[in-house]
């Protein structure tokens, strides 16, 4: 499978791709930076800051997006003003990470402590009408969050543990049954997707990778990425078929793992699901 470099290395440390037909195209975040990057029909991108931390991005069914920021969540309107909500908490040394919007609208935003201690972030839900949840506490790095095409299951890593979780899910009791998945031995589990044929897609932060496992949790595919730190993914283009990758040169000497930041694509055979967006 041919990978193809599809922007020059943008980002220090590139997070979160999402593709919305609302948004005519790919959104993806610079975390660090607090900016959120769109990608045009043509391959320029453009940025529009969102705060100190840009975390995470879902579409709006109102138009716009929801962001996970900082210490809590913001609001896109549709025409591109952002809002931020009142913190969730006040630990400077704590930032949101990850998240994903779930089958009933609602999204989802995972946390962790900039010295990566563990047990130090939690698992927070937004609802539309505003209220936020801690839908699971005590994690350490949360990241990669995604549901399966009939919207039974949620695939779940926290980073720290090199493990995926799976968990149960219906709209009353949201989350139940956490077990495990996958286990990745050294490897770091990231951001992850899955595919309308019930393939969960997990980018490798320390593993210069991108794997696919099937619904049972067997390695069915490995694509090696010319970047050290594979950070998510997700599946864009019209058909949904060509999947998106972003890197990240964070941490990383200047000069060593050039193409580092950069936003990359592959045609791996698979279509991907259309992505949940949030109902307030």
């Amino acid at each position: 499978m041919r990978v193809e470099q599809v922007t020059d290395p943008i980002v220090v440390h590139g997070e979160g791709p999402v593709w919305s037909p609302r948004w005519g195209g790919l959104r993806w975040v610079d975390m660090l930076a607090g900016d959120i990057l769109s990608l045009a029909a043509d391959g320029t991108v453009s940025r529009v800051h969102a705060g100190e931390i840009a975390a995470a991005i879902r579409p709006r069914r109102a138009g716009g997006a929801v962001i996970g920021i900082e210490r809590g969540f913001a609001l896109e309107s549709a025409d591109g003003r952002i809002t931020q909500l009142p913190p969730i908490w006040s630990d400077p040394g704590v930032r949101m990470n990850e998240g994903g919007c779930d089958p009933d609208g609602r999204f989802y935003c995972g946390s962790m402590a900039y010295d990566k201690r563990p047990g130090g972030g939690s698992l927070y839900r937004l609802d539309p009408d505003g209220t936020t949840t801690v839908v699971l506490p005590d994690v350490t790095i949360s990241n990669g969050l995604e549901w399966s095409a009939d919207g039974t299951t949620a695939y779940y890593a926290d980073t720290a543990t090199q493990r995926i979780d799976r968990f149960d899910y219906d709209p009353a009791r949201g989350l139940t049954g956490r077990r495990p998945f996958v286990d990745l031995d050294e490897l770091r589990p990231d951001g992850l997707t899955v595919d309308a044929d019930g393939g969960v897609w997990v980018a490798l932060s320390n593993g210069q990778a991108v794997r696919r496992y099937t619904a049972a949790g067997r390695l069915d595919l490995e694509i090696p990425i010319p970047v050290r730190k594979v950070t998510a993914c997700t599946f864009g283009g019209e058909a949904l078929d060509q999947l998106y990758l972003t890197t990240s040169r964070d941490g990383i000497p200047r000069g060593e793992d050039p193409l580092a930041g950069s936003l990359f694509r592959v045609d791996v055979g698979q279509r991907g699901v259309p992505v949940r967006e949030f109902a307030g």
